[in-house]
């Protein structure tokens, strides 16, 4: 049986009410989708509620795949590997964005199993590891990707329950839309990836019926995807079905559309472990991939691999494109991210290539307009 769980953290500032659907969690709550609809509004059917008049744009300040290690090979000093880059997270003063590529458990029941198999990878941080995402300035995690099963039900449940223990809204399991609401504005995220443990990107009709419902939630709707191939050749957008190690991982550029043709006022994306082009589509920005954003050990670092960027993005009341950024993040060490690099211009190369006239337009300083 599927149970509905809310919980409620912050200040006036920022307020997260997260419903989260997962099997026999230990803490839930249970809060039918009809109850957890009519908490948090009662707009009339398939309509977005309207902002207060009061209310001032939302900035999303977002980054891709995020992984401090893989216990017990972890970094000496964890609560200051984000010292480099924090200023540039904290920055926006909004919300902040992160894909959590792996889990936040105890658990050892690997999906490798014992027998070494080099192209099988289970990552694990200790549950209060928690804490550094919080230290850093994030203010949601993401579950929605392909290690966030690593350690079966078990460890995605105690990744979850770590995660709201420190204080950060969590989103990505099937049927879930979590509420963020910042500075008097609600703002959903919705995520998938080509899993059934997550909201699976695959299904179209019930991504789509999910994103429709998180419309009638919110002001604003951010939906992440963690869609496409992997590694140094993956960092165009095809328009295809892509494929990795034998996985459908979607057609990114065919769901993105479906995201924002069903409401969605923003649509970022991590997964391929390289940076990807960025598009407007009907006046809203896609950005197909924000690579990887932080590691020690667990991910490649050569090449494309071994730059990234912090996306800032700030949207009107009602989810109206105004303006966006992107930051270059290089890597150090195993994985270290701190300023610098080429980024700006790879992405941006990589947007013209893909996407001719509807490529987001990014200046040598990073800022970001229509075409």
């Amino acid at each position: 049986m599927m149970k509905r769980f809310c919980a409620v953290i912050g200040s006036a500032a920022l307020l997260v009410l997260s419903g989260c659907s997962l099997a026999g969690h230990p803490q839930a709550e249970t809060l039918s989708a009809a109850a957890l609809a009519s908490s948090v509004a009662s707009p009339a059917a398939g309509t977005r509620p309207g902002p207060s008049r009061t209310a001032v744009p939302v900035s999303i300040t977002a980054v891709g795949d995020t992984m401090l290690g893989n216990t017990p090979d972890l970094p000496p000093d964890p609560g200051a590997y984000f010292d480099s880059v924090k200023s540039l997270l904290d920055a926006g003063g909004g919300i902040v964005f992160g894909n959590l590529e792996g889990t936040l458990t105890t658990s050892t029941a690997s999906k490798c199993g014992k027998k070494e198999n080099p192209d099988c990878f289970a990552f694990r941080d200790p549950p209060d590891y928690g804490q550094y995402f919080k230290k850093a300035g994030f203010t949601i995690l993401n579950d929605a990707n392909n290690h966030s099963f690593d350690f079966g039900a078990a460890g995605q449940a105690q990744t979850v329950q770590s995660i709201h223990a420190a204080g950060l809204a969590q989103t990505g399991l099937p049927g879930e839309i979590t509420l963020v609401k910042t500075h008097g504005v609600k703002v959903a995220f919705v995520a998938f990836a080509p899993y059934p443990y997550d909201a699976n990107l695959l299904d179209l009709p019930a991504a789509r019926a999910l994103i429709k419902r998180a419309v009638r939630m919110a002001h604003v709707v951010v939906v992440y995807m963690h869609a496409g191939a992997e590694g140094s050749g993956a960092d165009h957008v095809t328009g295809r079905e892509e494929y990795y190690l034998g996985e459908d991982r979607g057609n990114a550029e065919a769901f993105a559309h479906m995201a924002i043709n069903a409401g969605a006022s923003l649509v970022i994306a991590s997964g391929p472990h390289v940076l990807r082009g960025m598009q407007f589509y009907k006046g809203h920005l896609i950005a197909y991939s924000l690579g990887n954003f932080a590691g020690y050990g667990n991910f490649g670092t050569n090449g494309d691999l071994a730059i990234s960027v912090i996306l800032r993005v700030t949207l009107s009341a009602g989810g109206r494109f105004e303006s966006a950024r992107i930051y270059p993040i290089q890597f150090t060490g195993a994985g270290q991210p701190v300023p610098g690099g080429g980024a700006i211009a790879f992405v941006a190369g990589l947007g013209s290539a893909d996407f001719g006239s509807s490529a987001a337009h990014i200046e040598p300083s990073g800022t970001i307009k229509a075409s």
